[in-house]
């Protein structure tokens, strides 16, 4: 079952909250202590036991993940499939362009920026089994007005709340969703938030609506690294890992 599941890495957006350093480099190519932001979200999915991989991309440095990262082989890859996001249309609009690559079955999406210390394997693996619907990883963070907030009712997400002045929990989304091919029908009835961004918060709640939501709470560390704070924790985090390992 799990060759029929396939990933998806977003990894475009100019990164400007990390200006100057991505002035001439995307994000995604920075180093998070001794490798590229990007080869994380790739290894993830890899132990997860996915062989068939996306990378959404954009900016002027598209080309540097070709060069950077070739057919996979680095990660046991036999291919890995690109394609272009023109802009910074947001997270949902950068999924869409997946469709074609999903072809019909389930995928499991991540953000190229998202630093995580334990496997999902074990969650890709419930949201195999699942009939139909959408499962989301959560956690409990110190900062959730950056994130996606999560409201809980009868051990059921109710609502997710994007950045909100005053979370009601300290339980956010994280970068990493799973959708059956449902995901494509919604993000096209999606209409541009006050960001001129499509929402992946709003992709969500219509998963809510449907009653066809899940959800696993991410054990060990997770963090993003979009900006200076979080990429610097990013890297000391990685870094005490592997002076344990």
């Amino acid at each position: 079952m799990m060759d029929k599941i396939k990933g998806v890495i977003l990894a475009g957006g100019l990164g400007k909250r990390l200006y100057p350093l991505t002035a001439a480099m995307n994000k995604h190519l920075l180093n998070i202590y001794n490798k590229p932001m990007v080869y994380y979200p790739i290894q993830t999915l890899v132990d997860a036991g996915i062989r068939e991989i996306l990378l959404v991309t954009g900016g002027n440095n598209a080309g540097d993940f070709l060069r950077l990262l070739g057919i996979g082989k680095e990660f046991g890859l036999k291919h890995i499939e690109y394609t272009y996001q023109r802009g910074e249309g947001g997270i949902a609009d950068a999924l869409r362009l997946a469709e074609d690559f999903a072809d019909g079955g389930k995928i499991v999406v991540i953000l190229g920026d998202n630093i995580i210390e334990k496997p999902i394997k074990k969650y890709v693996q419930k949201f195999v089994k699942q009939k139909q619907g959408a499962r989301l990883l959560i956690k409990k963070v110190p900062d959730p007005e950056r994130f996606g907030v999560v409201e809980f009712g009868d051990s059921k997400i109710l609502k997710i709340t994007e950045k909100p002045k005053k979370p009601k929990t300290d339980y956010i989304v994280t970068g990493i969703y799973m959708y059956d091919a449902k995901v494509f029908d919604i993000i096209k009835t999606l209409k541009p938030s006050k960001r001129g961004e499509l929402e992946i918060t709003d992709v969500n709640n219509r998963y809510i609506k449907r009653c066809q939501l899940y959800y696993d709470i991410l054990p060990g560390f997770w963090t993003d690294s979009g900006t200076f704070d979080s990429l610097l924790r990013a890297n000391n985090l990685v870094a005490r890992r592997m002076a344990r390992q």
